[in-house]
This record gives structure tokens, sequence and C-alpha cells, in this order.
């Protein structure tokens, strides 16, 4: 929260939080910081959107958000932003999560045939504790 503002949640879950936090790793490179513009421009594919119905509102209440969770800052006196040390780092944090534990390791889990790992056997280690006090108290038969 910045100057007593509130800003709406990102969900981790979100595709379009995603997007927002893939674009912000790309950003980080650019000396110059981006605009509203130069989001739209890179999320609408992010997202299979053409960029032109994407509103430049939106846009703006997504740049808000991200400002507001401390992820960008806005650069004084222009209409630019940059990806501040702690959103960049956050953004390649939960994007890899996002793509290499949830996206690709949930895969691994539900694929019947794949070859057995050690977070298939880690949930099913969770599965059988949570089986075990569901009977406990009684909530399964």
């Amino acid at each position: 929260m910045v100057e007593g503002q509130r800003a709406s949640a990102l969900p981790f879950d979100s595709v379009r939080t995603q997007a927002l936090l893939s674009a912000l790793v790309v950003f980080h490179l650019l000396p110059d910081g981006f605009r509203n513009a130069d989001l739209r421009a890179l999320l609408a594919p992010l997202l299979g959107l053409d960029p032109s119905l994407m509103t430049q509102g939106r846009m703006s209440y997504d740049l808000r958000r991200l400002r507001l969770h401390g992820l960008i800052e806005r650069l004084p006196g222009t209409h630019r932003y940059t990806v501040t040390t702690r959103g960049f780092h956050l953004a390649v944090f939960l994007t890899r999560v996002h793509h290499r534990l949830l996206r690709d390791g949930l895969a691994d889990i539900l694929d019947e045939h794949a070859a057995d790992n050690a977070l298939r056997h880690e949930l099913q280690r969770l599965d059988s504790v949570v089986q075990q006090i569901s009977r406990k108290h009684r909530l399964i038969a």
C-alpha cells in the first residue's frame, strides 16, 4: 500500500497476473522504463488478445495495481514506469513457481503414465495424511 491508498489483489493463479509478471521481467531490461502503450503491446499477445481490444483504462488500472504493490514506480515528471528491484525479483520468482511447479509439476502428477517423481510421492503422502485425519474425525467413511 502506498500513501494510504489501497490496491486490489494480484491473484497468483490469474492468467492476467502471470502475464503482467512476465511483462515486468522483460521491462526490467529497459533503461528508460516503459509506457502504458508498451505494456498493452506486450500484454495483449500474452493474453491471446488483439492490442486494440485492450483499453487504456484497463492498462492504467493494471499499472496502478503494480505501482501500489511496489512492483513498479513512476519516473518523476513522465508517463513512464520502471520495474523496482523488489518487483523484478518477485516477478521472476512467481513466474518460475507458476510455470515449473504448478503448470509442469501438476502435469507430471496428473499423468498416470509419467515416471514416479519426488513431487508425486510427497503429494501422495499428503493425501494419505489428509485421509487419516478425515477418518479420525469421521469426515469420511
